[in-house]
């Protein structure tokens, strides 16, 4: 997208978000089970179940990010990503970020575009691989703040880019390093891992594993590596539903009896968080190791890769530069059902 001479163009990069403190980690679990994309139930039943569970699960939470500092990287990480956007697309743009759960809100970035006096708005959400619990939630959350604060101008969404040229060869780059320094105790097993969802929201419609299936492949192609020993998993199930899988513990055992060295890539998560820094780095290195798995490399999310960045802005400038291959479109869908513009 190419602007007039003049325009001002605001980019809100949506994330989950993440606490700041361990007093924030209770409230930042009730924002996240409160949420209807993540507890289909009414208001009045979803705002109990919501309190109850984060009351219980905030020990545990608390416990888990004390090991990175008793906070959430991922709001710095997110800022972090957007001056590097916002530096690469150069004048007439500026980066925001708005968070899901936890501060900065939808709202408080609402406020501050509104006050930068903003011609146009591209909604960019920071999960390639579309899901109704992730971007779609951050786009109607930003719908419902953007008419209360009278917010009124031109708006787009990127709603999906998981085969985009440059996030796949910066994927591509780090499984190579990983793949190079694991090499030494036997021959590699890639495994891509990702946030694991329901089954039933799969079922009825959600494009998340379709999109997540499009990146591995085309990331694993992109490598270059001959023969490529290479799977797909998922972490981070929670409650008793069916979740998607293989699990990434599955995939563990079997690397175990294989005797081969893993080499762990997060491929839904673009930032570090408490999924990667501690479930991944910490809890399933252990694993691994109680496996007697001979080696375990996990390479870093995307962060501020250069290709990563490159990515994004291409992303912003012309939104079908993100799907390629892959996207709502091949599946000859729109991601929000007629209201995704990619």
């Amino acid at each position: 997208m190419t602007d007039a001479a003049g325009s001002r163009t605001a980019v809100v990069l949506f994330n989950l978000g993440g606490p700041d403190s361990p007093e924030a980690v209770e409230p930042f679990l009730f924002n996240l089970f409160n949420d209807r994309a993540i507890i289909d139930v009414p208001a009045p039943l979803r705002w109990l179940i919501a309190k109850m569970i984060s009351k219980r699960r905030a020990p545990a939470a608390r416990d888990i990010y004390a090991n990175i500092g008793g906070r959430s990287p991922l709001v710095a990480q997110t800022e972090a990503q957007a001056r590097e956007l916002e530096n690469l697309l150069g004048p007439g743009y500026r980066c925001f970020i708005a968070m899901r759960y936890w501060h900065p809100f939808t709202s408080e970035t609402v406020e501050s575009v509104k006050a930068w006096k903003a011609d146009q708005v591209v909604l960019l959400p920071l999960y390639p691989q579309f899901s109704m619990t992730t971007a779609g939630s951050s786009l109607k959350e930003w719908q419902s703040q953007a008419k209360r604060l009278r917010l009124r101008i031109p708006s787009r969404l990127s709603c999906c880019y998981p085969t985009q040229r440059y996030m796949v060869e910066a994927l591509a780059d780090l499984v190579r390093l990983g793949y190079d320094e694991a090499k030494d105790k036997g021959k590699p097993r890639i495994l891509f891992s990702a946030h694991s969802l329901p089954k039933k929201m799969i079922d009825n419609g959600d494009p998340y594993q379709v999109q997540v299936e499009q990146t591995t492949k085309a990331v694993a192609k992109a490598t270059g590596i001959p023969d490529l020993d290479w799977a797909l998993c998922y972490q981070s199930r929670v409650g008793s539903m069916e979740w998607i899988g293989p699990s990434i513990q599955s995939e563990l055992e079997r690397a175990g009896k294989d005797q081969v060295p893993v080499v762990v890539v997060p491929v839904a998560f673009v930032s570090e968080h408490s999924e990667t820094l501690v479930e991944l780095d910490i809890e399933y290195r252990q694993e691994a190791e109680t496996l007697g798995i001979p080696g375990y490399i996990r390479v870093p999310a995307l962060g501020c890769h250069p290709f990563f960045i490159k990515a994004l802005a291409e992303v912003v400038r012309d939104p079908k530069a993100g799907s390629g291959e892959g996207g709502c479109s091949s599946l000859g869908q729109t991601c929000l059902g007629g209201g995704c513009q990619c």
